[in-house]
């Protein structure tokens, strides 16, 4: 799934630079592995699962960079479809409205436009995936507590993305030629949270019948 992304998507328009992880490192050997383990046509419920003897929290943080990687190239080559004009309000339709919060300029819900919502999330997460204190990549030094409950934060707002996405502009995705890949990589990181409990089930609602 990784070279068809790149085929079908511009990689220069990607949102943010991609994350990379450091070869050598035991993340990077998991990172190969699970890349690995997609390319050979498995089962997505099955690649998603904990390789024995491997640390669950390497695991999801694999993941979790990977993840932001992929939606990031996704949004970055639709971004402009996703205008100001076009989507005033972060959505998933009629009936979801997505706002911003964080702990410093939005500290209340705050009603953003999707590409201000976008920037907003990117930004936030390349933050969080780059705080040694949060995803270390040292040899020895442990995961914070409050880790998973990090990962969750973040891939529930990155769930977001696939909902505006697909909602409001699943028109572009066929015009790129990109459905099959968009789908795969959805179902991917579907799975990915449901075999973990990563995300509340009533976030998944605004997708229940993609996902069918």
């Amino acid at each position: 799934m990784a070279l068809c992304l790149k085929q079908v998507f511009n990689k220069d328009k990607t949102f943010r630079p991609r994350k990379k992880f450091e070869p050598g490192t035991q993340r990077f050997e998991l990172y190969k592995k699970a890349q690995a383990s997609l390319k050979s046509g498995l089962d997505l419920k099955a690649v998603v699962q904990l390789p024995p003897g491997e640390s669950i929290n390497d695991w999801i943080a694999v993941h979790v960079v990977d993840f932001f990687n992929r939606i990031n190239l996704i949004y970055g080559t639709m971004s402009e479809y996703c205008t100001e004009k076009s989507c005033p309000i972060m959505s998933g339709g009629l009936k979801y409205e997505y706002r911003w919060q964080d702990d410093s300029k939005y500290k209340k819900p705050t009603k953003l436009s999707a590409p201000q919502y976008m920037c907003m999330l990117m930004d936030w997460i390349e933050m969080l995936i780059n705080n040694e204190d949060i995803f270390p990549t040292r040899i020895g030094v442990p995961f914070p507590k409050q880790f998973q409950q990090v990962c969750t934060k973040i891939l529930t707002r990155l769930f977001r993305v696939f909902v505006h996405v697909y909602i409001h502009h699943f028109d572009s995705i066929i015009n790129m030629g990109a459905e099959a890949h968009v789908n795969t990589c959805y179902k991917h990181f579907y799975y990915f949270i449901r075999e973990f409990s990563l995300v509340d089930h009533r976030e998944l609602e605004p997708l229940v019948r993609t996902t069918q």
